[in-house]
């Protein structure tokens, strides 16, 4: 098992996640964070840091699309282990459904 990040993320990128993480397995894009799975020790103390509830076990049905996601954006984004401040519109983000599809950007963050 390992632990991925999924669509609520994307505008929101809270970050409270990456300052937990005891291997540094967060990687960041332009508008959401991703975990390499192959990094990921399965500990789980990152998922209830996640106030948009963005962070969950891939053991989850429907999740492939996101593992695969969080496999290749981990390989083309800049770790990031230091946490930094959520998008300026977050809450406004917070829940909204279709954001991949309207938001999801491939371009990479800034990192550490």
């Amino acid at each position: 098992m390992t632990y991925v990040v999924v669509e609520n993320c994307i505008k929101c990128k809270y970050m409270d996640c990456v300052e937990v993480c005891p291997v540094d397995c967060f990687y960041e894009g332009e508008n959401m964070l991703v975990i390499h799975p192959d990094e990921c020790i399965d500990c789980g103390v990152c998922e209830p840091e996640c106030p948009a509830e963005a962070i969950k076990p891939d053991t989850e049905r429907g999740l492939d699309k996101w593992l695969e996601l969080n496999r290749d954006m981990a390989k083309a984004w800049p770790n990031v282990t230091v946490k930094r401040e959520a998008m300026p519109d977050a809450k406004a983000f917070d829940g909204r459904p279709g954001k991949f599809d309207e938001f999801f950007s491939a371009e990479p963050g800034s990192g550490d």
